[in-house]
């Protein structure tokens, strides 16, 4: 899942694309590079930056939704927004609804439910909309763990009872929202208790604070620590990673599942 933030604020520059032809000719490399959906945001996810009104947000997503849909037919198309309002005015444009702040506003799911589409269930530990984790407290032990299989089982079961089609149904833990950079970790670490709620596993690793913090690393820094959180969640069953080098992060998931016997090699000529 590759990403075009259609703003001038999202925490990693390279991603921010308000002109048009850049954001098209950025999806055209990511498709080529190996992505087999585009998420597509008009809203920075943290708390700084200005804040973004529902009729702004829509004239910033809508255009390449538009866009992406007549340019690139073939591709999975995903609206990253907490917003039934924006999913509502963006209706036949998108075939995902990203709903990264955890069902913050309830009418979102019916809108894809309407829509047929699919629907992104995240954990975000009860937070609204762009606000910072302080203070976070799960309990002991694997306590975030629990809460996070908790929230995004009945998430799903929400969706499902709203109209989601069962295999339309995604599940993220939603790393850094909400959580703390152990809490993170703990849920990369165990991922294979994700995969076993049974719906397709979305990871948003890709240069995320838990990597920086981890790594004592700034932004631009970050890729090697994400490629390796991503191999140790793919080898667990993740199976969508929302990701800003695509190519690096295809590359990486191709490598695990030959490992794990998912995909063969490319080529095999060696020792013959």
């Amino acid at each position: 899942m590759g990403i075009i933030n259609r703003t001038p604020d999202s925490f990693y520059a390279p991603a921010r694309y308000l002109d048009l032809d850049a954001a098209a000719a950025r999806a055209a490399a990511m498709i080529d590079e190996g992505a087999e959906i585009i998420d597509i945001g008009g809203v920075r996810a943290g708390q700084e930056g200005e804040w973004v009104t529902e009729a702004a947000e829509i004239d910033r997503v809508r255009p390449f939704l538009k866009l992406a849909r007549e340019r690139f037919p073939g591709l999975l198309i995903s609206l990253d927004t907490w917003r039934a309002e924006v999913a509502s005015a963006c209706a036949g444009l998108f075939d995902v609804i990203n709903d990264t702040w955890a069902g913050a506003d309830p009418d979102l799911v019916q809108v894809a439910a309407e829509q047929r589409s699919g629907y992104v269930v995240s954990h975000t530990g009860g937070l609204p909309p762009r606000t910072d984790p302080r203070g976070v407290d799960y309990g002991p032990d694997d306590g975030v763990v629990d809460d996070v299989l908790r929230v995004l089982a009945a998430g799903a079961e929400r969706a499902v009872a709203a109209g989601v089609a069962p295999d339309a149904v995604l599940v993220d833990a939603t790393l850094d929202f909400g959580k703390t950079t152990q809490h993170s970790l703990r849920l990369v670490a165990t991922t294979d208790r994700l995969v076993a709620l049974g719906y397709p596993v979305l990871m948003a690793i890709s240069r995320k604070d838990f990597v920086g913090e981890t790594l004592d690393l700034d932004v631009d820094e970050r890729l090697e620590g994400t490629l390796a959180a991503t191999a140790i969640a793919a080898w667990q069953g993740a199976t969508v990673f929302r990701a800003h080098d695509v190519r690096a992060t295809r590359r990486v998931l191709d490598m695990v599942a030959s490992i794990r016997g998912d995909r063969p090699p490319a080529k095999s000529d060696r020792g013959r």
